[in-house]
C-alpha cells in the first residue's frame, strides 16, 4: 500500500483540480458549448429515429437534405471498449472528466518513464492546463478533447514496450488506442500517429546503437498485433466512416474546375484557412502575443491603460486578436516555465528520445503554419497520405503541446538525478533563460520591432469603416495609434508576466543546483508555479461565464416561423432558412428537414451544390430538392415563412433524359434547365438505360406513402416505362432500391439526386440505407472487445507475476 499511495493522493489531487476548476458544474449548472448545442440540432431525427424504432437509421434527412449519420451520431453497441470509454466519460460530470483523463494519463506515461510522483503531477498539470483544452472544452469540442486525452497513455503503453517491458507495454498500447480511437476525432488521431512515427524512430536509432535490433523487431511486432486489436473493435466505424469519407468534401472531387486548389481531399484554401501565422508561434511563450481571443479590447484589463478618454471607449470595443486566423477563441499557451525547461532539456537531457520530441515539435509548429509556409503544406497536403483530409491546420500545434511538457519534465528528471549538471552546463543554463526569459524582457521592454499589431489588411479596413462613420480623415491615424498602443499594452502585460514566471522557476533551480532545499521542495515548487501560471490563463477563456441553469429540455427553442411550418403533417419536406447562416446551422435541423446543416464533413457534391448553384439562388435546385418552405426575414427581422408552390415533392416523372459528358457538365446544366421536365444524367449510366426514353403519360403518379429516415416507400402507376427523379440525395454506398421487393438499380441525376427506370403499371418502390458492413462490423467488435479485453488482463497478469527484480530489469 506504500508504494502505491502516492499514485492514490494524485488522482485525489487530479480529482480536486478538476472539481475546483468546473465548480459550476457541481453546483448544478451546465457550460454553454456551441458545438453541442449544434450536435443536438444534428442528431435530433437520429435520436427520435432510436428512441422510436430501437435501431440505428445510419442516416438522417435532417441535414444538407440527406447525409450518413456516422459522423453524427451512431451507437455501436458490441464495441465494449466504447462502453469503457462511456463510464470513464461519466466519472465525474462531462465534460470537465477530459481534463480528469488527461491528467491522469499525462501522469502514468511520466511515472512510466520512472518520473516521480510529485514530478509527475507537475507535467500532468503543465499539459491537461494547456489552454488550448479550456479553448476546446468552452466550444464543445469534446471529442477532440477525450482524443487528446489518450495521447499518453499510448504514448507510454510503447515506449514501455520498447523499454522492457513487452507485454504490459502491448497490452497498454492496445487498450488505449483502442480508446483514442472510439473517442472518435480522427484527426487529433492521425497528429497522434505523426508523433509515433518520431517516437518509434527514436526508438529504433537508440536500440540500433545499442545492438538490439532483435528486440526493436520483436517489440515492433507486438505494437502492430496492439493496434490491430485496438482497430478492431472500432472497426465498423473506421470502415464506414471511411467509405463515406471518399464522397465527402474529405475526399477528392469529380470537378475539374479550380483544379489548382483541389487535391485528392479538401481543397488548399479551405483547409488552411485556420493557419497560425508564423510569428504567432511566440505564444506558446506569450499567451497575448497577438491578443488572446477574439473579443474586445476593452475585456483585458490591461488594454485601455495611458491612453486618451476621447477615444478609448470606442477603441475598446476593437478586435482583441490581431493575428492572422479569421479569429480565434484563444491561443495555444504551453506555458512560459514549460517553454524555459524545453530548452534547457535541449542542452542537459541525455535520454535519446529529445531529440525525436524536439522534431516532431518543430514539424508540428511548422505544419500549423500552413498557408503562411505553402512549400511544407503543399508537400504535406499532396504526397503525405491522409494528411489533406483534415481543416484546421493550426490543429497539429497538439502535439507541441504534448511534446514540450514531456521534455521539460524531463529536463528536471535530469537536473535531479545528476545535481552537478547545472554547474558543469551553467553557461547553457543562461542561455535557455536568455531566450526565454530574456525574449520576453525584449518583448515588454520595446514590442515594435518583435510584433506587428495589426493583421494583414486590417489597417485599411478599419480606417474606411471609421470614414464610413462619419469619423474625419484626420483623426483615422490618431484612432489607429490608440488601437495599436492598446494592443501593445495587452501584449507587453503578457510579456513581463512570463519573464516572471521564467524568473521564479529559474530562481527555485538555481537555488536547488546549490543545495538549499531538497528535491520534494523542488518538485512541489514548480508544480505550483505551472498550475497558478496555467490556471490564470485558462479562466480568460473558460470561467464562470461559460456557465448557464440546467435546462430540462436541451436543444433550440422553436421560433414561430418553426411552429407554423410543424403544422405541416406531410411525411417529408425541406426548409431553407435565410434567417441564419444556412450552411452553419443546426437549429433548422432540430425541427424541419434541412436544407443546410451544421457539420465539417458533408457529401462533397453537395458541397459543390451549394458553392455553384444554391448559393447562387437557383430556383430550379431548391425546387428539385422539395424545398416547400422557406424562411425569411420579415420587416422587423422576425421570421417569417414563405411557401413554395413550386417545389416537385418527393417524387416525379421526367419528359426528357439530358445526358451530359461529365461532372463538371453535369453541374453547369443545373444554371439552366427545367427541373419537373427534364433530367440531367452524366453519361456514365447511359448503360444502365440502354437508350431508353420516357414516353410522357400524362395520368402517370408517384407518391410517398411512408417516411423513416432509413426506408422511403413509394406507390408509383403509369401506363408506360417512365422515369422517377426523387427529391432525395444519392450515396450508393447503402441506399438499395427495390420495387415490388425486388431489388433494381438506380442510378444518379441532377449532380445530386437518385432515379431510377420505372415499369409500367402499379408498383411500391421502396429505397432501404442498408450499408452492407455494419453488421458484419458489429460482429467483429465484439469478438474482438473480448480478445482485447482479455490481452489486456494477460499482459498485466503476467507483469506483475514477474519477481520484483525481473519487473525492474523489464
Amino acid at each position: 500500500m506504500k508504494k502505491y499511495l502516492p499514485h492514490f493522493i494524485a488522482v485525489i489531487i487530479f480529482a480536486a483540480i478538476t472539481m475546483i476548476y468546473f465548480a459550476p458544474l457541481f453546483e448544478g449548472k451546465q457550460l454553454k458549448q456551441s458545438d453541442v448545442l449544434h450536435y443536438q440540432g444534428m442528431s435530433k431525427e437520429i435520436q427520435d429515429h432510436r428512441k422510436q424504432y430501437g435501431e440505428e437509421p445510419l442516416w438522417t434527412n435532417s441535414m444538407f437534405s440527406g447525409m450518413p449519420a456516422y459522423q453524427i451520431s451512431v451507437l455501436y453497441p458490441n464495441n465494449l471498449i466504447g462502453h469503457l470509454n462511456m463510464f470513464f466519460k461519466k466519472i465525474l460530470p462531462p465534460p470537465s472528466t477530459i481534463i480528469f483523463i488527461s491528467l491522469i494519463g499525462f501522469y502514468f506515461l511520466l511515472v512510466s518513464l520512472r518520473v516521480s510522483p510529485v514530478l509527475s503531477m507537475a507535467g500532468a498539470i503543465a499539459f491537461s492546463l494547456s489552454s488550448y483544452y479550456p479553448v476546446l472544452i468552452s466550444a464543445g469540442h469534446n471529442p477532440k478533447g477525450y482524443a487528446m486525452a489518450y495521447m499518453a497513455p499510448v504514448v507510454a503503453g510503447i515506449l514501455l514496450t520498447y523499454r522492457g517491458k513487452l507485454l504490459l507495454g502491448a497490452s497498454i498500447t492496445a487498450l488505449a488506442l483502442a480508446l483514442e480511437i472510439d473517442s472518435n476525432h480522427l484527426q487529433i488521431t492521425y497528429y497522434l500517429f505523426l508523433l509515433v512515427i518520431f517516437i518509434v524512430a527514436g526508438e529504433f536509432v537508440r536500440l540500433f546503437r545499442a545492438g538490439q535490433l532483435p528486440y526493436f523487431a520483436k517489440a515492433s511486432g507486438l505494437l502492430v498485433i496492439a493496434a490491430i486489436l485496438a482497430v478492431l473493435p472500432n472497426l465498423t466505424n473506421l470502415v464506414l466512416t471511411n467509405e463515406y469519407g471518399k464522397d465527402s468534401t474529405r475526399g477528392r472531387s469529380d470537378l475539374t474546375m479550380d483544379a489548382q486548389n483541389k487535391t485528392s481531399g479538401l481543397d488548399k484554401d479551405y483547409a488552411t484557412q485556420w493557419s497560425y501565422g508564423i510569428d504567432e508561434t511566440w505564444t506558446l511563450l506569450v499567451p497575448n502575443f497577438k491578443g488572446g481571443a477574439s473579443g474586445r479590447l476593452a475585456e483585458n484589463e490591461n488594454a485601455l491603460k495611458g491612453l486618451d478618454n476621447q477615444y478609448a471607449q470606442y477603441i475598446g470595443n476593437m478586435n482583441s486578436y490581431f493575428g492572422d486566423q479569421p479569429f480565434t477563441s484563444g491561443p495555444v499557451y504551453v506555458g512560459a516555465i514549460i517553454c524555459f525547461l524545453f530548452v534547457l532539456g535541449m542542452f542537459i537531457v541525455k535520454d535519446s528520445l529529445k531529440w525525436w520530441l524536439f522534431g516532431a515539435t518543430v514539424l508540428s509548429i511548422m505544419l500549423a503554419w500552413g498557408k503562411n509556409f505553402m512549400p511544407l503544406t503543399d508537400l504535406f497536403m499532396d504526397l503525405v497520405p491522409g494528411y489533406n483530409k483534415f481543416r484546421a491546420v493550426s490543429m497539429t500545434l497538439v502535439i507541441a503541446q504534448f511534446t514540450m511538457p514531456l521534455l521539460a519534465i524531463l529536463t528536471v528528471k535530469e537536473i535531479v538525478e545528476e545535481p552537478e549538471i547545472l554547474k558543469v552546463k551553467r553557461k547553457q543554463l543562461y542561455l535557455s533563460l536568455g531566450f526565454t526569459a530574456g525574449l520576453c524582457l525584449l518583448f515588454a521592454i520595446a514590442p515594435d520591432p518583435f510584433n506587428t499589431f495589426f493583421s494583414a489588411g486590417e489597417q485599411a479596413d478599419v480606417s474606411k469603416q471609421l470614414v464610413d462613420a462619419g469619423l474625419p480623415q484626420n483623426d483615422v491615424p490618431v484612432f489607429l495609434s490608440g488601437i495599436e498602443e492598446a494592443r501593445k499594452n495587452v501584449f507587453q502585460a503578457d510579456a513581463k508576466r512570463s519573464f516572471f514566471f521564467i524568473l521564479l522557476a529559474f530562481a527555485m533551480i538555481f537555488f536547488y543546483s546549490i543545495k538549499r532545499y531538497n528535491k520534494t521542495i523542488l518538485f512541489s515548487g514548480l508544480a505550483f508555479l505551472v498550475l497558478v501560471d496555467l490556471w490564470a490563463v485558462d479562466k480568460r477563456y473558460l470561467n464562470s461565464q461559460n456557465y448557464e441553469p440546467k435546462k430540462k429540455v436541451q436543444g433550440y427553442e422553436p421560433t414561430e416561423a418553426d411552429l407554423q411550418i410543424l403544422q405541416d403533417k406531410d411525411p417529408s419536406y425541406r426548409v431553407f432558412n435565410l434567417t441564419t447562416s444556412p450552411f452553419q446551422d443546426a437549429s433548422t435541423s432540430f425541427f424541419h428537414k434541412s436544407i443546410g446543416g451544421y457539420h465539417g464533413a458533408k457529401l462533397k457534391r453537395y458541397q459543390e451544390l451549394i458553392e455553384y448553384q444554391i448559393s447562387k439562388n437557383n430556383m430550379q435546385v431548391l425546387n428539385m430538392l422539395n424545398t416547400r418552405y422557406l424562411i425569411t426575414p420579415g420587416p422587423d427581422q422576425r421570421p417569417v415563412v414563405q411557401r413554395n408552390p413550386d417545389a416537385l415533392g418527393n417524387a416525379w416523372f421526367v419528359k426528357d433524359l439530358r445526358f451530359v459528358a461529365n461532372a463538371d457538365s453535369e453541374l453547369t446544366a443545373l444554371s439552366k434547365f427545367d427541373a419537373s421536365e427534364t433530367a440531367i444524367v452524366d453519361k456514365i449510366w447511359q448503360d444502365q438505360l440502354q437508350g431508353f426514353k420516357p414516353v410522357y403519360d400524362s395520368t402517370a403518379s408517384i407518391k410517398l406513402d411512408s417516411y423513416k429516415a432509413n426506408e422511403l416507400v413509394y406507390t408509383s402507376q403509369s401506363s408506360t416505362d417512365q422515369v422517377a427523379v426523387f427529391s432525395e440525395i444519392f450515396f450508393d454506398k447503402g441506399w438499395q432500391a427495390y420495387v415490388d421487393g425486388q431489388p433494381v438499380p438506380h442510378f444518379r441525376a441532377n449532380f445530386v439526386l437518385r432515379a431510377m427506370k420505372v415499369p409500367a403499371g402499379k408498383h411500391k418502390i421502396e429505397f432501404r440505407f442498408e450499408p452492407a458492413f455494419y453488421e458484419t462490423g458489429q460482429s467483429i467488435a465484439l469478438i474482438a472487445s473480448i480478445i482485447l479485453i482479455v490481452s489486456v488482463i494477460a499482459g498485466i497478469v503476467w507483469e506483475y507475476r514477474k519477481k520484483p527484480a525481473e519487473r525492474a530489469n523489464g
